[in-house]
């Protein structure tokens, strides 16, 4: 052999084995890595027999599939083309753990795309991925899997998790194909490590602008295990933790590069500010009352989809999320998901164009963004001088709010859709002057009518238990070492959280940055409820 041959041969040997490796795989194969890999490219040491789960862990699948998903699609479907079948099918996913079904779910048409469903025979897909978490249709379906059981059953010790591919298409009766790819793991979970709570110690708690620090006793070392467990990434993308009680400063913590001076991206947090300038503009008579409808404010003959009944839609209808406007963030496919809104160079003029849907809703709760920024569109118009102007003299100079950020529509008005952006310290005192029924200093900020209405059960959360919703305010009921906490709050996705809890007079709140992932609301209520209330209430003592 000479030479040139032999240096090709080593050259070659190693991409000829490594794709011989993958070649090996059977179809119908569904194998488990800790690392993006393109599936030509799959090594046999790429392939995890087992794997230790830990906060800081990464788990992707890799499925290779006998036809393309087109094809099985087909098959359940013969007489719809290949475009028309990417419209009303992909994949259904089985979550398995220990032998035991845990979720099933079908992925929505759409994602993976057209073109990948007609060509890929196969792909790799991330579950879990620290560093670009909800980039991917597949994270969407693990978070939704954790969210629906599997959490509770990630218990720590030995697991096997199993997952399974079928194809499906609605035509609108679901039909569900054979299994087209499966595979399992095994697992050791270890998602609470061993923590030293003697080396961590808090931030010394010190003034803010209006809050005096607290003297009250609380259990420190509980503190001290939730901020290991916090640095440790149990609980992921943690930014800050502050804790009121009684109206002063108990705890302070901030994570992950924060400081008390950070202003925090909390998204729909923000949504509850419009609610509290609502209540200011009634009062100061801008307007009449939250019977007031939307013919009062645009000239809606002049919008798509006309009808007396859009016209008749009330500012309570949208306080409360109970309007018939064809929106629903909760579902992609809704003409009014907000999704379909950012885009648009008219957010008012979207909204106002949106068909009503007096069948689907019939006054029920449904999740309305463009809904709120409409209600904010309403105040910079019934305001003299605009909304921005009016909520800074009227809300933030008084709680020595100085530093923050508005998002904006296209057209420059406050978004009272979400995204206002402050310091950690003032959504503390924000949450303070609801725990104070609207006083501040001795100062009626808010009417207290205002903010009892506020904080009453407006309407019952669809497909949840005991959880409701008030004027842009959510409400359910923690319970911690047998005491039960009514709690309203305010939320926003990545788990951004102003808990106001008036018996036992707590204000907490929670910055994080966990956009997109199924686990943050979750890990929020979490924080609270196993760690802040039994460690800073005082119930039961």
């Amino acid at each position: 052999m000479n030479v040139f041959l032999r240096i090709c041969l080593v050259l070659l040997l190693p991409a000829l084995l490594h794709q011989g490796f993958a070649q090996t795989i059977p179809a119908g194969r569904l194998v488990f890595t800790g690392a993006a890999v393109t599936p030509s490219e799959l090594k046999e040491q790429d392939v995890l027999k087992h794997l230790t789960l830990t906060p800081k862990s990464n788990l992707f699948m890799t499925v290779f599939l006998e036809r393309t998903l087109s094809s099985y699609l087909h098959d359940l479907a013969p007489a719809l083309s290949a475009d028309s079948l990417s419209k009303i099918g992909n994949y259904q996913f089985s979550f398995l753990m220990d032998g035991k079904l845990i979720y099933q779910t079908e992925l929505l048409p759409g994602a993976p795309r057209p073109a990948q469903q007609q060509a890929d025979l196969s792909w790799n897909k991330p579950l879990i991925d620290n560093q670009h978490e909800g980039a991917w249709w597949s994270q969407s379906a693990w978070n939704r899997f954790l969210f629906y059981g599997g959490d509770s059953t990630l218990t720590d010790g030995p697991h096997i998790l199993k997952i399974i591919l079928k194809p499906y298409v609605k035509t609108p009766r679901l039909i569900v194909g054979e299994v087209i790819a499966e595979g399992q793991l095994d697992l050791l979970v270890k998602r609470h490590p061993d923590v030293n709570t003697a080396s961590v110690s808090l931030t010394r708690v010190i003034p803010g602008e209006g809050l005096p620090v607290s003297n009250e006793p609380f259990d420190y070392n509980r503190i001290r295990k939730l901020k290991a467990y916090i640095e440790a990434d149990v609980f992921r993308h943690i930014t800050s933790i502050v804790v009121l009680k009684k109206g002063k400063i108990l705890v302070e913590e901030y994570f992950n590069g924060s400081t008390r001076d950070s202003l925090h991206d909390v998204r729909s947090v923000g949504k509850s500010f419009a609610s509290t300038l609502t209540g200011m503009a009634l009062a100061d008579g801008y307007l009449s009352s939250t019977g007031q409808t939307l013919g009062t404010f645009y000239p809606l003959q002049s919008y798509q989809h006309y009808s007396p009944a859009k016209a008749a839609v009330t500012l309570q209808e949208l306080l409360t999320m109970r309007s018939r406007f064809d929106g629903d963030d909760g579902d992609p496919t809704s003409p009014g998901n907000e999704e379909n809104m950012y885009p648009q160079s008219d957010w008012v003029k979207f909204t106002l164009d949106l068909p009503l849907d007096t069948v689907k809703y019939r006054g029920q709760w449904h999740y309305f963004t463009a809904g709120v920024m409409l209600l904010g569109s309403i105040l910079d118009k019934a305001i003299p001088g605009g909304l921005e102007a009016y909520a800074d003299k009227k809300l933030f100079k008084p709680l020595k709010i100085n530093t923050y950020q508005w998002m904006y529509t296209p057209q420059h008005v406050p978004s009272t859709a979400g995204g206002i952006r402050m310091r950690a310290i003032d959504f503390a005192k924000y949450g303070q002057l609801y725990a104070n029924d609207g006083n501040w200093n001795g100062r009626q900020l808010l009417p207290k009518s205002w903010v009892r209405q506020t904080f009453s059960r407006q309407t019952q959360i669809p497909g949840r238990t005991q959880e409701y919703y008030g004027f842009l305010f959510w409400n359910k009921t923690f319970r911690s070492e047998g005491n039960s906490c009514e709690t309203y709050y305010c939320s926003g996705n990545g788990g951004n959280k102003i808990y106001v809890l008036k018996d036992p007079g707590l204000v907490v709140v929670i910055t994080a940055t966990a956009y997109g992932s199924g686990y943050a609301h979750r890990q929020a209520d979490q924080i609270l409820e196993e760690y802040v209330l039994p460690a800073v209430s005082g119930l039961g003592k």
